[in-house]
């Protein structure tokens, strides 16, 4: 044998330099490891953020729900106060102006815009102040809540034999009955488009109101 030690044996220039910290094959070689780990990183991070965006849209629907049941209770307690008012005209079986209807923008009932800031004479009666009442709130629903619906009635019977609450009023009993609606998001999430959206099939407000003692 030629007597010449292994570790004498020359290695290749590549090999020595990719064992040397700082040198240029090392760098390419730790380099293109980094990228890898980066990358899955970043598919890790994305899901993680379209997680939180869901989340994010969800939340933002459950706030506007909240603000919109928030603002119907406020109308209909403002609705139940004025009854309570007028309670000599609130409590009339028949011409009660303060039996309302309102769907789609419209309402019935008669309009009276004698309580208004620029109104040039002043209620004539109870019945014009229930009038004007109705008026001005009935034009707040529609204002504050998406496809309004609203039903104040005397009703006996408001809610169905499920439980739920209903639109139809049986004109029994004598408590004037407050009922709102509005369009608001399904909690379906599988439906799209108009689908997606309940449109005041069934109140969601539901308030008795009693007029008080006429004495």
């Amino acid at each position: 044998m030629l007597g010449i030690k292994h570790s004498q044996i020359a290695t290749p220039d590549s090999a020595r330099f990719s064992r040397i910290p700082g040198s240029p094959l090392a760098a390419i070689k730790v380099a293109g490891f980094s990228l890898v780990e980066v990358l899955v990183s970043i598919v890790v991070l994305s899901f993680g953020l379209l997680g939180m965006v869901g989340m994010q849209a969800a939340t933002l629907q459950a706030n506007r729900e909240a603000r919109l049941q928030s603002a119907a209770t406020v109308l209909a307690r403002e609705a139940a106060e004025m009854i309570r008012g007028n309670k000599n005209i609130g409590v009339l079986a028949s011409s009660n102006p303060y039996v309302r209807t309102l769907s789609a923008g419209t309402a019935t009932g008669t309009s009276s815009n004698c309580l208004a800031i620029a109104a040039t004479t002043a209620c004539a009666d109870a019945t014009e102040i229930a009038n004007a009442q109705m008026t001005e709130w009935l034009a707040r629903v529609d204002a504050e809540l998406p496809g309004a619906r609203v039903s104040i009635c005397f009703d006996s019977a408001p809610f169905d034999s499920d439980g739920l609450p209903r639109w139809i009023c049986n004109g029994a009993g004598g408590v004037l009955v407050v009922k709102i609606g509005w369009t608001k998001g399904s909690t379906n999430k599988s439906q799209s488009g108009s689908s997606a959206l309940e449109q005041a099939t069934i109140p969601t407000i539901v308030m008795p109101v009693t007029a008080g003692n006429t004495a």
